[in-house]
């Protein structure tokens, strides 16, 4: 999947950007646990079924 399909997906639920540490940027969403999103063109979907699990869309 590609980052950002991914994003626009976490946006459209809510999300929004808290900071970007390192090779990561993190989303926050109020009432929500913040999710790891990697900094890479294309996101194994493994990993991006896992993002989207723990930001509770899938």
């Amino acid at each position: 999947m590609k980052r950002r399909d991914l994003i626009k997906k976490l946006e459209s639920a809510g999300y929004r950007i808290d900071r970007d540490d390192g090779n990561h940027t993190i989303y926050e969403k109020e009432n929500a646990r913040p999710v790891q999103v990697p900094r890479h063109r294309e996101i194994n979907e493994n990993t991006a079924r896992a993002i989207l699990k723990a930001a509770g869309l899938k």
